[in-house]
């Protein structure tokens, strides 16, 4: 019998990504530890030598030594930022990259495509209603990048084209930005610039994205029908084969095997993501001035003694996102 080599586990140096993350906890650390202090500027904003003073010290804790690499990005009250589109697709881009080196999406979308089986149409009406809410609530659009490579599989996986996929997810978000019912970037500036409550008007605009998106599922619906029955109706046939490679839909659409638990858990976190992010930048209090229950929830939380600190003190509510 051969005997088992056991691998000896060599150190590997961190990424740069990971020595930065250490070096901000560490900061984090030490504002526990050094006193805060600052100089006095002029005008032109130079620190004047001997104007060193302490000040009331700010600990930073967990949520502060997240946001660190955000606030750097994008900015926040007291610097501008203006890569909020591209840190948005990155950090998608890279959470879906973590998930997927669980299997997690290939094995998720197998058994997608297996359920959908005769319900293919079921299928389209659902994730076009998820990306109308997406575009009515909070504006996505150039987001939803990272989430071709997952809806194209399923829907080529079920019968249809890459179009199909392309038409759920641009012509989906698109008609919910039309009718944005509490989207911040469109419905809150322009009831921000004539002063009138985002809450104002909601029922007409939810009325509208009814329409719109039943009017967007019709048009979709159509379009898959005649690709179904005849898939050399398909606008993009010519390339089909190479879009089939491309998105390893063979691959994807083989008999899925039974989900480990691992697996589950790690959807149901994938799902949990999302709903967090939808709710974190809905803006409650815009929509009713009563609807007060994330602000005093974290108002609560964060002005519990210690507790408060180690979370983070600056700890931004869900709505305010």
């Amino acid at each position: 019998m051969e005997e088992k080599v056991q691998k000896k586990h060599r150190f590997h140096m961190p990424s740069a990504f990971t020595i930065l993350f250490l070096l901000i906890a560490l900061i984090a650390v030490l504002t526990w530890i050094i006193p805060a202090g600052e100089y006095k500027v002029n005008g032109a904003g130079n620190m004047i030598s001997g104007t060193y003073h302490t000040v009331a010290s700010h600990p930073q804790g967990i949520w502060d030594i997240f946001m660190a690499p955000i606030i750097g990005m994008i900015g926040d009250k007291a610097t501008t930022g203006a890569i909020d589109i591209a840190l948005f697709i990155l950090v998608i881009g890279g959470f879906l990259g973590v998930v997927n080196k669980t299997g997690a999406l290939d094995d998720g979308i197998r058994s997608i495509v297996e359920n959908s089986k005769g319900h293919e149409k079921r299928l389209i009406i659902v994730l076009t209603i998820i990306f109308a809410i997406g575009g009515s609530t909070y504006g996505m659009g150039e987001e939803t990048l990272a989430f071709f490579p997952l809806i194209v599989p399923i829907m080529m996986g079920v019968g249809y084209d890459s179009l199909v996929a392309a038409g759920i997810i641009l012509l989906g978000t698109r008609v919910g930005d039309l009718a944005s019912t509490v989207n911040p970037f469109s419905t809150g500036v322009a009831s921000g610039i004539i002063k009138i409550s985002p809450g104002s008007g909601l029922g007409s605009r939810i009325i509208l994205l009814i329409i719109v998106t039943a009017l967007t599922i019709a048009f979709v619906l159509r379009y898959a029908d005649k690709i179904k029955k005849d898939p050399t109706k398909s606008l993009v046939y010519s390339q089909r084969k190479a879009d089939m490679k491309f998105f390893e839909v063979d691959k994807r659409t083989t008999k899925p095997q039974p989900l480990t638990k691992i697996q589950k858990h790690v959807l149901w976190v994938f799902a949990l993501t999302f709903i967090i992010m939808i709710v974190g930048l809905v803006p409650w209090t815009s929509i009713n001035k009563s609807w007060t229950f994330f602000e005093s929830f974290t108002k609560w939380l964060t002005q519990i003694p210690f507790l408060g600190d180690f979370l983070g003190a600056d700890m931004t509510a869900l709505g305010s996102w």
